[in-house]
């Protein structure tokens, strides 16, 4: 039996790259896992599919974040199916565009701030009548809040610095409860948001696999890892933090 049976998860953004490794980890723990999308449903299929051939249970929601009443539209379809959440993961999220800070315009500010930050406060706000005591809350974060490394991303990398403040704020509200909130912190991960400059470019790959003392590119399972120990009863004294799962890049 799972660490995780009897319990209810539900991954924003899990039809793919680490929200995907997320929901099967998640779903191979023992968990019912609620897969969110916002417009690839085939991809929201294989991951269920994928829970089901290894013996655990799954269902797809579908909700396009970032868009006016998105966290609505996201638990009335999770409601259909469930009652009442245990795990909650903030995952989904863009880039956006990668503009320095002279040529961003307001529009692609505003965006990626309304997938990577507004979403997921209001997805969370929302789901906290749902969600258990003793539950989870994790969330997606990135090493770039700790450093200017990719200026291009300078958009991207303030939505996040927004989702730790997030994380601890909230882990100081919930604690009464017995819910711990925890953000995982990526560096650079071989999925397809990165596909551009790390699939086919052997020198990109290179570099970005020195960057690590364990000299390789991270994997969406390197963070699922992270995630299911968070979401599992071993965290139960871990709470409001930053947890850096970047192969140790920043060292």
């Amino acid at each position: 039996m799972g660490v995780l049976t009897g319990k209810t998860a539900l991954v924003t953004g899990g039809s793919r790259g680490i929200g995907r490794a997320i929901a099967e980890r998640l779903g191979r723990d023992g968990a019912r896992v609620a897969v969110h999308y916002g417009r690839d449903e085939t991809a929201a299929k294989e991951t269920v599919e994928a829970i089901g051939a290894a013996g655990g249970e799954a269902f797809a929601i579908r909700a396009e974040l970032g868009a006016p009443g998105d966290a609505e539209a996201l638990w009335a379809a999770f409601d259909e199916r469930a009652d009442g959440l245990d795990i909650l993961v903030n995952n989904a999220g863009i880039t956006g565009e990668r503009e320095p800070v002279g040529t961003l315009t307001p529009e692609d500010f505003d965006k990626v701030f309304a997938v990577n930050t507004k979403a997921p406060f209001f997805v969370t706000q929302h789901g906290l009548r749902r969600l258990r005591d003793g539950g989870r809350i994790i969330s997606v974060s990135t090493v770039l809040t700790r450093g200017g490394a990719k200026p291009e991303l300078i958009a991207y990398s303030m939505t996040k610095g927004a989702i730790d403040a997030f994380t601890t704020h909230l882990a100081k509200e919930l604690g009464p409860r017995g819910i711990t909130v925890n953000a995982v912190a990526p560096g650079a991960v071989d999925t397809d948001m990165n596909a551009g400059w790390l699939r086919g470019n052997p020198d990109s790959l290179a570099a970005t696999a020195a960057a690590s003392p364990l000299g390789r590119v991270g994997q969406p399972e390197d963070i699922a890892d992270v995630a299911a120990f968070l979401a599992s009863p071993d965290s139960r004294w871990v709470t409001g933090q930053w947890i850096d799962a970047t192969g140790g890049v920043l060292l």
